[in-house]
């Protein structure tokens, strides 16, 4: 099992615990909960349940035959409803922590709501001062966040912890590709992003090329159509919420630009966009110096393969089925350095919040992001691919980030060096450089006279 350690060590402090726990594990469709439940429940005596789409009767007949066989060996009867098999299971605890994994609970909750008011009473009046370890476990997240954890809720406040399974970073989506050089590995990780499933649909036994040709581009293949099931699985109008993110992906990222190019109204754009943020799917970034509810924000994408999907394959479907799979691929990968630039810079972002854990940044970065916005020493817009900065604001770390063929040049250097002009306030101010292909002579001369950071691909790994 690749990574996933600080998730299995925190179900483990929750199991450790003398007391009730009930955690909330929640997370997007192919993220790998289960895989996780499943690792931790194989440690301990532990009551698994996968629900599924059905009706109620056809879910308990199920949770019955799981219990019974659990602690009986063998399945005797349905129990009546959900209130004698959650007093069934009373009956069996002991002094031995009992773990009670239910996945899916949207499945169990949105045919049969009471579900939750009969758990609800369950906790209150037994499992409340019983051993016992429950976990609720959604891919509905809009449905785990306001239904089940929600203040209105009948479970509002006898949750003790909940679980956001959230993508790997760069560096463990690496781990995959163990037969891959620096860039290749980086290039794998800007099309798939950190999903292990779809991580796992590349092999690392065959080249990136054949990958994107066999597992991506070739139709029927798990990756080539992907978004699109997940869509109509989560979303009642897939067609808009294409039109957005394929608005988005080209280019519009702000609302007034994307209802224009969609010609939707938008106050319906904003409606959908907001479900596609709880999907974990776009989000809001704003410059890093601006609040949160700053009018400078945009929307990007968050998800790798969405974003390289909608770039690449979603308008280009019937072109790439007509061009064949070879040119297609070299075609794709032509562009894939335009392409990789604004993943590079999330890459780098992510190596130094890695590296600020351990502390071997010049300080703890209090805020961190990209910034936009006017630079009025060459009174035209600028932006920064990476600025950090302390608690007080008087330390300042301004990055250059650069996915290309060719080393850095001195011009880059300049650029930055300009940037950090701006910052008056700080009285510490650090560069560093990130660079695919390395770094010209002169950069490399200068960056030591000034004590500025150069980091090439093969430094991030």
């Amino acid at each position: 099992m690749i990574g996933r350690l600080d998730e299995l060590n925190q179900l483990e402090r929750f199991y450790n615990s003398s007391k009730f726990e009930f955690l909330t594990m929640y997370g997007r469709r192919r993220i790998g909960k289960t895989t996780i439940l499943r690792e931790f429940a194989g440690r301990h005596k532990a009551l698994f349940f996968s629900a599924q789409e059905k009706n109620d009767s056809l879910n308990l007949l199920d949770f019955s035959k799981m219990v019974q066989t659990f602690f009986e060996g063998s399945f005797i009867s349905s129990f009546q409803n959900w209130e004698a098999a959650f007093e069934y299971i009373t009956g069996k605890i002991s002094d031995k922590k009992l773990v009670l994994i239910i996945d899916e609970f949207p499945f169990l909750a949105e045919p049969n709501p009471s579900i939750k008011s009969i758990l609800q009473h369950t906790i209150d009046h037994v499992w409340k001062g019983k051993n016992i370890f429950l976990i609720l476990c959604g891919s509905s997240v809009s449905f785990m966040l306001n239904d089940v954890m929600g203040y209105k809720s009948p479970l509002y406040g006898r949750i003790t912890g909940n679980m956001e399974v959230k993508p790997f970073d760069y560096l463990e989506s690496a781990e995959f590709f163990p037969n891959y050089s620096k860039t290749e590995k980086a290039i794998a990780y800007g099309i798939l992003g950190g999903v292990p499933r779809y991580l796992e649909a590349f092999s690392s036994e065959i080249s990136l090329e054949e990958n994107i040709k066999n597992n991506l581009l070739m139709e029927g293949a798990f990756l080539n159509d992907e978004p699109q099931t997940l869509l109509r699985i989560e979303l009642r109008e897939p067609s808009v919420y294409n039109s957005i993110l394929e608005a988005i992906s080209n280019g519009c990222n702000k609302v007034c630009e994307i209802a224009d190019r969609i010609h939707e109204e938008k106050s319906k754009c904003s409606k959908y966009m907001l479900t596609l943020q709880t999907l974990r799917l776009i989000e809001k970034c704003v410059p890093c110096t601006e609040p949160e509810t700053s009018k400078k924000g945009i929307y990007e994408i968050t998800d790798n393969y969405y974003k390289f999907w909608y770039r690449f394959l979603f308008t280009n479907q019937n072109y790439y089925s007509m061009l064949g799979l070879e040119l297609s691929c070299e075609e794709i990968l032509e562009n894939v350095n335009d392409y990789m630039g604004p993943v590079f810079e999330k890459i780098c972002e992510q190596y130094l919040i890695r590296a600020a854990r351990a502390k071997k940044l010049p300080f703890i970065p209090y805020k961190m992001g990209k910034w936009w916005g006017n630079n009025p020493l060459i009174k035209a817009q600028d932006d920064v691919d990476i600025l950090a900065f302390d608690k007080t604001g008087k330390k300042v770390l301004l990055c250059e980030c650069k996915f290309r063929n060719k080393p850095m040049p001195m011009e880059e250097y300049d650029d930055l060096v300009m940037a950090a002009e701006m910052f008056k306030n700080a009285e510490e101010k650090y560069l560093m450089f990130f660079s695919k292909s390395g770094f010209t002579e002169s950069v490399k001369e200068r960056a030591v006279r000034e004590n500025a950071v150069l980091l090439t691909i093969e430094d991030l790994y």
